[in-house]
């Protein structure tokens, strides 16, 4: 069976020249089955990129235009559906919110719309498959929560399972289903204070999970949730061990899974920025993602503070980078070994390709930055890196996209398979 290491492995950013593997009953060359393409959205619409590997290229395609922003998107187990929530950000009557079954092909990496959208209540903010791809969860921020909705043996969405009563926490931020496909995570955010309203307190929800239904709700929260702002987590792919990325304080915890459940309290915490003299609130911890070999985690820090500069908001500076540890594989502590620079602002989402050898980065806005008297604009775009056998990164190019009055905000790769 697909474990979720091996499902993660059909994410990841970019359509590669076919990769030739060595067929047992041929003494032929022969393609893998399966192409690698890079997804990344501008506002609703997603493109598709080809990805070649050996030179670290991507090449744009085609598109498809969704019903509203692209908020995220999981793939089928299978490598030939993708999964896409995207909403106006509006609530009431003025709302658009959907999830949408997009249908790949592997000879070419085109994503079309199969099935009728499912209308959604509120904003999703995250979604993943269970490990079969036998349901959809989707996470919403505001109202807190998560909803379950049936895939179909042919990929498209079905109804949604009705839930008990659950505590969604505040501001969920991800949803995610354990690797023995028993146990479901949903990661709440919380929320800073204000000088009008106290600090929100962030957790992460542990839930049993069979086929659907989520029960025996706990929270992980130390300190009762106040500054602990879980965003993202992932799993490592052998041993029972959980990296979760804490936005608001720019930290990296590893928790334990002993018997199946989450421990209460992380075994290591770590800091994810380089230099924490001039912390500003701006400053965000954002996406993990543990390499498929297990041996090495990496942590997305943001920052897009501005000060104003002859008459114009310039970037105040912060870190914008990879953080980039290795994994004690007796004990699963991370310990950091680099910090490498994206060259662009605001690295909201990476991911890497299913051979671990690139890492494409995806930053949602452009910017002005100061430059010595100048001022100069910064892109948003990509950036694709390569990785090496100790798990550091080498910076291969940069991509600019024209993102207009949109914002890019999500971009993951998928082993499309024929």
């Amino acid at each position: 069976m697909l474990n979720r290491r091996s499902m993660l492995t059909l994410m990841a950013g970019a359509t590669v020249a076919p990769k030739m593997v060595f067929a047992a009953d041929a003494p032929t060359l022969k393609p893998a089955p399966y192409r690698l393409a890079l997804y990344a959205n501008v506002g609703p619409e997603l493109w598709h990129y080809d990805v070649n590997l050996n030179t670290a290229e991507l090449t744009r395609r085609g598109s498809v235009k969704l019903p509203a922003n692209v908020q995220y998107a999981w793939p089928h187990r299978s490598g030939r559906a993708l999964y896409v929530v995207s909403s106006n950000g509006q609530s009431g009557k003025a709302g658009v919110h959907h999830a949408t079954a997009l249908r790949l092909d592997h000879a070419s990496g085109e994503a079309q719309v199969m099935g009728a959208p499912v209308a959604l209540p509120d904003r999703p903010i995250n979604v993943c498959t269970d490990i079969p791809s036998k349901n959809l969860l989707v996470a919403f921020n505001q109202p807190s929560g998560v909803r379950i909705f049936r895939i179909k043996p042919d990929m498209t969405l079905g109804g949604e399972v009705k839930q008990g009563k659950l505590d969604g926490g505040v501001y969920a931020h991800q949803i995610r289903v354990t690797n023995d496909n028993r146990h479901a995570i949903l990661v709440t955010r919380g929320n800073d204070s204000t000088p009008t309203k106290a600090e929100d307190p962030g957790a992460l929800k542990f839930f049993d999970y069979a086929d659907g239904r989520l029960s025996h709700e706990y929270s992980v929260a130390p300190n009762g949730g106040i500054g602990f702002g879980p965003r993202h987590l992932d799993f490592h792919p052998a041993k029972p061990w959980v990296y979760v990325s804490l936005e608001r304080e720019s930290r990296l915890f590893m928790y334990r899974l002993t018997q199946g459940k989450l421990e209460t309290k992380a075994a290591y915490d770590v800091d994810t920025l380089k230099d924490r003299g001039d912390f500003d609130p701006r400053q965000l911890a954002g996406a993990i993602h543990v390499h498929p070999n297990g041996k090495f985690v990496y942590v997305a820090n943001r920052a897009d503070g501005t000060v104003d500069y002859q008459g114009r908001k310039v970037f105040k500076g912060g870190e914008n980078s990879i953080a980039v540890y290795a994994i004690d594989q007796a004990t699963g502590e991370p310990r950091v070994i680099q910090f490498a620079d994206t060259n662009k602002i605001y690295p909201r989402t990476f991911y890497i390709d299913p051979t671990g050898s690139l890492l494409v980065a995806e930053h949602n806005i452009p910017l002005d930055v100061r430059d010595g008297e100048r001022i100069r604009p910064v892109q948003a775009g990509l950036t694709v890196f390569r990785i090496g056998d100790d798990g550091k990164l080498t910076l291969a190019r940069n991509y600019d996209v024209d993102v207009g009055k949109d914002t890019m905000f999500w971009a993951g790769m998928v082993a499309v398979r024929a």
